[in-house]
């Protein structure tokens, strides 16, 4: 049987189908699945000061902060009021006012409306990076090109992957300005060091074996299914396995048709060769598994590297799909990037439960329903959970099968590439939230003893096991791993375009103990010590190091409570590499203090918890995130308001002292939070208008081994949407709370 795409999407789910959920007990709702499958403005450049007659004379510019004006560079100006004079002047002449450059970090201007961006270090710019020329195209505020042909613009943007490969990712610095940012590392130099010199080896062997991080990132042209013009390739890395052979529809899964061949490294490969008419060997929507002889018997598996994968209606299992539509299906990109902003506000969605009604939302919905809405709020960046295809739904995304492969329920490959291309048009940066720290346990679907072994990408025994989440780790000191997990990053930048990335479970990466049971005191000892899994921690470094190699615009996001000192210092310099930390602990601090009594609340306490945070190691802050909006767990808007909610929000009927002060909290501690938590926002959907339900992901009863039974909910998707209708409603006091948060991202826009 042969699986026939169009390639175009999924057909729209109408609000008025399907209301209820069907009998099917699995993790996904059918009819959106396979039964479907088958038929800138930014801040503004500079902080300008002027002085009014009540001011200070002592106002003083830092030196850093020099202002250099065309035609005035040397003037000499000997103090700061001179400066702020002739700023002042030049400002209030518009002709020269747009000329003006500042020079700190890289040097921008705007006129009338559009962004230009220069690189005044000839490489590396903020950060550490430079600029391409597909990043550094004068946007409107719209994310328009201006003054490109769209043919023109298309092209320049399908040859982007090509600009890529051609670059060199510089070579590894000294790793020593860390010390100068904090001497208080000094005294934990030998561990510091010593991670140094092992990322420094990494580099140096991937210089010389693999040619470069750039080519070693590109695991997916040399692995899996590869298409050339005479056939198809598949390789895979099964050192575990004594045979091989690979099954699928175009073989009718006869296992002796096409055995594949081992070589040393216990890579197995075989080469399919077109069909007499010119046709490819495999069609385009085949179902194709590997099947291996291995030390725990015969396993059928989907290849690790697969690019897209379906689960059948009333099946348990996926299967793999091989995914190659023909040219005039595939989408083509016709937006490009929006400039990287220079603070980032965040939207944390989840596109399968992002529909109003309680079914599993598409890729299409999202493009066309939800983003206007992010946009509008006053958004720059969206943040989308559960990309990489994951077999159990309930993980939110967490547990993934196939890392190469977008979730299947929300529609095809080329869904996701409109979705993100229409992000872009609309000037909206996409990060993707990936999930290197760990996989599924799953042995049907995913990579869990892949080839018979429990050691083929994961540590064996209890080191390849995270007992609370139930999944595996992956063992990153080993070569085809690094690659993996390098190429995973590569692909969905370069083939997706997302913007960046949110690396989650950070903490559990960098630590042996995986921060469980563990409290972080701030005592470098905690930091840097046998604890620490520098394997792990080099990997970062390396991926943060190839992402902003090859990418200089994108944004990298680690999800750390630790608090690790030098986690978001450029690798160069000596840190891990991160833009940005997760500021986790500012939502643990909002629940701690909405569990007292209002008089206990403590000012000095407030302030120091929001900018308690290290030196020029930037923050994204939040006062709540999908964590909390977790069945189990409480919404801040919950906390403070309770059942009142559902009896209270009408703007017909009386409220009550617990609505009012909710509501009035609700806003302070979202705006508090902004102004002071980071330099970066994030809010989790729904939550900017106080959703007034928990998130809880259809479940059937589970039973366990000793016969106990864990109650599920019927398996409904009632508590596994988001009700955006009622912070339209303009009957509702939720539309307040939204038009709140609304003016509070737009107020950052124009202000910083």
């Amino acid at each position: 049987m042969v699986y026939t795409l169009s390639g175009v999407g999924f057909p729209t789910i109408q609000s008025s189908v399907n209301k209820s959920v069907g009998s099917g007990c699995f993790n996904v709702d059918p009819r959106t699945n396979l039964s479907l499958f088958l038929k800138n403005r930014s801040s503004s450049w500079k902080k300008l000061a002027r002085r009014s007659d009540s001011e200070s004379s002592s106002s003083t510019v830092a030196a850093s902060d020099k202002i250099i004006v065309p035609g005035h560079e040397s003037d000499g100006l000997s103090s700061s009021t001179e400066q702020l004079e002739v700023v002042q002047t030049i400002l209030e002449d518009p002709q020269v006012s747009s000329d003006i450059v500042g020079s700190k970090m890289g040097n921008e201007s705007e006129i009338e409306g559009e962004k230009s961006y220069i690189d005044s270090t000839g490489g590396y710019g903020e950060g550490g990076r430079g600029q391409d020329s597909a990043s550094s195209l004068l946007l409107h505020e719209d994310g328009k090109v201006k003054g490109v042909a769209e043919s023109d613009l298309e092209e320049m943007i399908s040859s982007e992957s090509e600009k890529v490969r051609k670059k060199t990712i510089p070579p590894p610095g000294i790793g020593q300005r860390i010390y100068e940012i904090d001497p208080l590392l000094r005294n934990f130099s030998g561990h510091l060091d010593y991670r140094y010199g092992q990322y420094k080896k990494m580099r140096e062997a991937i210089d010389k074996f693999e040619g470069g991080l750039e080519a070693f990132s590109r695991g997916y042209e040399k692995f899996g299914f590869t298409r050339s013009a005479t056939g198809i390739t598949y390789r895979e890395w099964a050192p575990g396995a004594k045979w091989a052979t690979l099954i699928g529809d175009f073989n009718n899964w006869n296992p002796n048709a096409d055995v594949m061949t081992r070589n040393e490294f216990g890579v197995w490969e075989i080469f399919l060769p077109n069909n007499a008419d010119g046709s490819p060997p495999i069609p385009h929507g085949s179902r194709v598994k590997i099947r291996m002889d291995t030390p725990s018997g015969l396993k059928d598996s989907i290849p690790a590297w697969i690019k897209y994968a379906v689960q059948a209606p009333g099946e348990i299992p996926y299967d793999g799909i091989y995914y190659d539509p023909p040219e005039e299906e595939k989408y083509m990109f016709k937006h490009p990037r929006p400039k990287r902003p220079k603070s980032l506000r965040i939207y944390e969605a989840h596109v399968g439960m992002s529909s109003i009604e309680p079914i599993i939302n598409t890729y299409a919905n999202f493009r066309d329903e939800v983003l206007p809405r992010i946009k509008r709020l006053g958004y720059n960046a969206v943040q989308i959970m559960a990309i990489q295809e994951h077999s159990y739904y309930a993980s939110f995304g967490y547990h993934v099968t196939n890392f190469f492969a977008p979730s299947s329920r929300c529609g095809t490959p080329d869904d996701l590439k409109s979705l993100i291309d229409k992000a872009h048009e609309l000037g909206l940066i996409v990060l993707m939230d990936i999930v290197h720290s760990h996989a599924s346990n799953n042995t049907l679907d995913g990579l869990n003893m892949f080839d018979g072994t429990d050691g083929c990408y994961f540590h064996s025994g209890s080191r390849g096991y995270h007992w609370m989440w139930d999944s595996r780790l992956f063992n990153y000191g080993h070569w085809e791993v690094t690659r993996y997990l390098l190429s995973n990053a590569r692909w969905w930048l370069d083939e997706y375009k997302f913007d960046g990335f949110r690396f989650d479970g950070v903490t559990s990466m960098m630590y042996t103990h995986h921060g469980l049971q563990v409290e972080f005191t701030g005592n470098y000892n905690e930091y840097f010590g046998y604890a620490t899994d520098v394997e792990a921690v080099v990997y970062l470094m390396l991926a943060n190091d190839l992402i902003h190699g090859l990418f200089p615009e994108a944004i990298t996001i680690g999800e750390d409570v630790s608090g690790m000192p030098t986690c978001c210092i450029p690798v160069q310099d000596g840190g891990v590499g991160f833009d940005y930390r997760l500021h986790m602990a500012i939502a643990d601090k909002w629940i701690e203090l909405l569990k007292k009594r209002d008089e206990d609340w403590r000012m000095g306490d407030i302030v120091h918890s929001l900018t308690n945070r290290r030196w020029l190691e930037k923050c994204v802050a939040y006062a709540e995130s999908h964590d909390q909006a977790l069945v189990g767990d409480k919404t801040i808007a919950f906390w403070l308001m309770d059942k009142d909610m559902y009896d209270f929000m009408a703007l017909d009927r009386p409220s009550t002292p617990l609505i009012d002060r909710g509501i009035a909290l609700h806003k302070m501690i979202r705006l508090i939070t902004m102004g002071l938590g980071g330099e970066g926002y994030l809010n989790f959907m729904g939550n900017e208008f106080g959703h007034p339900e928990w998130i809880d992901f259809p479940r059937c009863d589970q039973r366990l081994p000793d016969g106990k039974v864990i109650p599920g909910n019927n398996c409904s998707f009632d508590k596994c949407r988001r009700r955006f209708d009622l912070g339209d409603a303009d009957y509702l006091r939720y539309l307040g709370m939204q038009e709140f948060d609304q003016a509070m991202q737009h107020l950052e826009e124009t202000y910083g």
